[in-house]
């Protein structure tokens, strides 16, 4: 299994001091993660599933798309990096197999990404579970400024991570067994990094460069490919 290392981000500076979340903090969205292909015959109906997960304000819905089945249609969104993710989850769960088109809900339940009634379950159920982080997000002076608490109390370690994303786009596919077709994508990640490590013994408060209106989502996830706790989208 490949287990995925990521640089740290540069130019993460700190700033102002956090200030204190309000007594009820908003209510945050469920990470949704598909691996995808354009060279696999079953993903084109996840792949549509993308666009009613990504109008939904509480899920934050990623494509990314895989480097394996690029013997039968070079994904032209495909990035070895998705792979070594979608590895990583596998063998945090104990699986032996990786397969497209998988949903990881969280970090933490996978399922076949073209199975609407189950992904639906997985997000009512993430849904109903206890927020744990406090996380907040937003654009000011061409900077991303990450703000975060934990609730529980407790000392944990968190993997700050920031992945970037087209939201939408148009491939015609020439080759495989989905050639002849025009499918339009969503979400599509082009690069997703660790930032920083939180040990969230004090509030976060970490301040990202970024170019123009990008779209961006940060995630606090633990670390070794674990539960996602909390994320936000910036679009």
């Amino acid at each position: 299994m490949v287990s995925m290392r990521t640089k740290v981000f540069a130019m993460v500076t700190a700033i102002l001091p956090f200030s204190a979340w309000a007594e009820s903090p908003p209510a945050q969205p469920v990470l949704v993660e598909l691996f995808t292909s354009q060279g696999c015959s079953s993903c084109p109906p996840a792949d549509a599933f993308m666009h009613e997960l990504s109008a939904r304000d509480d899920v934050i819905a990623l494509a990314l798309h895989v480097d394996y089945w690029d013997y039968i249609f070079d994904d032209v969104f495909g990035k070895p990096a998705h792979t070594e993710r979608q590895y990583g989850y596998a063998e945090a769960a104990g699986r032996r197999m990786v397969y497209t088109p998988q949903m990881i809900i969280d970090g933490i339940d996978d399922v076949v990404g073209n199975r609407p009634e189950d992904v639906n379950a997985l997000i009512a159920r993430r849904l109903a579970a206890p927020q744990t982080v406090a996380l907040n997000v937003h654009r000011e002076n061409g900077q991303i400024e990450i703000s975060a608490e934990d609730l529980t109390g407790n000392r944990r370690p968190f993997a700050v991570l920031i992945a970037r994303f087209i939201p939408s786009q148009d491939v015609a596919i020439t080759d495989g067994e989905n050639a002849g077709h025009v499918y339009t994508y969503a979400n599509i990640v082009t690069d997703i990094q660790e930032l920083v490590r939180w040990d969230t013994a004090e509030p976060l408060s970490v301040r990202v460069p970024a170019s123009g209106a990008e779209p961006i989502v940060v995630i606090l996830q633990r670390p070794g490919f674990g539960t996602v706790e909390a994320a936000a989208i910036l679009r």
